[in-house]
């Protein structure tokens, strides 16, 4: 095997992607900057038991796993940014209440999302902390929209659900941890066989909502139709009230979204405990491009439970949906060792913010690798920028 290759779905990043994902990481950073997010960059891995505690199956089985050499110990290369974020929001910041955090850095998966997918996506996300009302919901929503359209996407779907829904209609009947888990798979694939296996020995009405649920899905109608079709509580009540919220707001705003909702999606990671959301984009609206939702026990086992809702993306796939900026515009400079006068005005450009691309010797009949609208020409005795002659 050639040392070369790398392994399946990792690849290097070559230069004209690499631009258009830095001018998205900048894109996104700023536009959770402009409400009020603070930036974090936490360790690419750590303890295992940091990384992995409370997260679920998902998580554990898409994490790398190694032993420190110095301690014995065992590392992970984390899966997800979430579970650092919330330590950090536990032990370095500690704050009292609403505290605001961002971060952008790769992540490393054990498999890939799908055929064309990368074991290495660059992570985006944002999380809010310290606030359990549904004002932070919305918040944390209209960013990840906000972000999305900054970065070029601007028919988007959101598709709305919550745990609770879910909860509501287990609860009160003490099922072990692994047939909830269970059950919430199948809600997820609509298996409806293994639903009616799983919810053997329940009540008749429990039953009867593990299979309604699966067919709660379309427009804001789905609200009415599971206030009818569930088992009645204040739980549920409590759900679906913060849904119609959540969407009248959305519907107030200047672009509103397609909004759609599906009452047994419960994709993700196991820590949401509460609303959860999907954004969807690209051509026909069928990629999944944003997930997020409330997590608020996230950090429960770092010895501080906050309230919590967050989401994220993968940069990588953003840029495969929208088209990158033009390239800046730059200057093309000959290059002479001994001109003291043309090098101090190429590193005055560059000072001033200019790309300047210097022609070495041998080169000049070379493609230019930006785009080099001007050059550098002597002109009455002085170095001055000018219009290239090809690009007027």
């Amino acid at each position: 095997m050639s040392a070369w290759l790398l392994p399946d779905h990792i690849a290097d990043v070559l230069p004209s992607e690499a631009r258009h994902l830095e001018d998205l990481r900048r894109l996104l950073l700023e536009a959770a900057r402009r409400y009020g997010y603070e930036l974090v960059i936490p360790p690419l891995l750590e303890h295992l038991d940091s990384l992995l505690t409370g997260t679920g199956e998902a998580l554990e089985l898409q994490t790398f796993k190694l032993v420190d050499q110095l301690s014995g110990r065992t590392l992970g290369l984390r899966a997800d940014t979430t579970p650092q974020v919330a330590r950090i929001d536990a032990h370095l910041l500690n704050r009292q209440g609403v505290t605001r955090l961002c971060y952008c850095g790769p992540v490393l998966h054990t498999r890939a999302g799908g055929v064309h997918g990368s074991r290495e996506p660059l992570q985006f996300g944002a999380e809010i902390y310290g606030h359990a009302g549904r004002e932070a919901d919305l918040e944390i929503l209209e960013l990840a929209l906000e972000a999305l359209r900054s970065a070029g996407l601007d028919a988007l779907q959101v598709d709305l659900g919550d745990v609770r829904v879910v909860d509501a209609v287990l609860q009160g009947h003490g099922l072990p941890a692994a047939q909830v888990g269970a059950i919430h798979q199948a809600l997820a694939a609509k298996d409806m066989a293994t639903l009616q296996t799983l919810g053997a020995g329940l009540p008749a009405s429990v039953r009867d909502a593990l299979l309604v649920l699966p067919a709660l899905w379309g427009g804001v109608e789905v609200l009415e139709q599971a206030a009818q079709r569930l088992p009645t509580s204040a739980a549920l009540h409590a759900a679906l009230d913060d849904l119609r919220w959540l969407h009248d707001r959305l519907q107030e705003t200047e672009a509103p979204p397609q909004i759609s909702f599906d009452l047994a999606d419960l994709r993700g990671y196991a820590y949401y405990t509460g609303v959860r959301f999907s954004v969807l984009g690209g051509a026909g609206l069928r990629q999944e491009v944003a997930r997020g939702g409330r997590y608020d026990a996230v950090g429960a086992v770092f010895g501080r439970q906050r309230p919590a809702a967050g989401f994220s993306l993968d940069v990588k796939q953003l840029v495969r949906l929208v088209p990158a900026a033009p390239l800046r515009a730059a200057i093309r400079a000959p290059w002479r060792h001994d001109d003291v006068a043309l090098r101090a005005t190429v590193a005055a450009l560059r000072a001033q913010g200019e790309t300047v691309v210097c022609v070495l010797p041998g080169h000049e009949h070379e493609v230019d690798e930006f785009a080099c609208d001007r050059e550098l020409v002597l002109h009455a005795g002085a170095w001055v920028v000018q219009p290239r002659a090809a690009a007027s």
